[in-house]
């Protein structure tokens, strides 16, 4: 299986999501912030990062008119 090579940050913001989806909260980015110590202006680079190397996923809201912004949830490893 390949390795992905995270830096500090994205491992620490992909630490924060799976803690959070543990504890059963909803991995939003201001809880995710919160939870890696960042600002949710420094959290945007990293989030956008694991999204592209597949390690988070970016979730909408699934009802219409009850948007609380995205959540991004870690993608279940085999």
């Amino acid at each position: 299986m390949q390795q992905v090579q995270l830096s500090d940050v994205e491992a620490r913001v992909y630490d924060a999501v799976a803690a959070l989806e543990a504890r059963g909260q909803v991995p939003y980015p201001d809880l995710i912030a919160q939870e890696c110590g960042l600002t949710e202006e420094q959290l945007q680079s990293p989030l956008h990062l694991l999204t592209e190397k597949n390690l988070l996923h970016r979730e909408d809201s699934p009802m219409a008119g009850l948007d609380f912004g995205p959540r991004f949830c870690a993608q279940q490893l085999a």
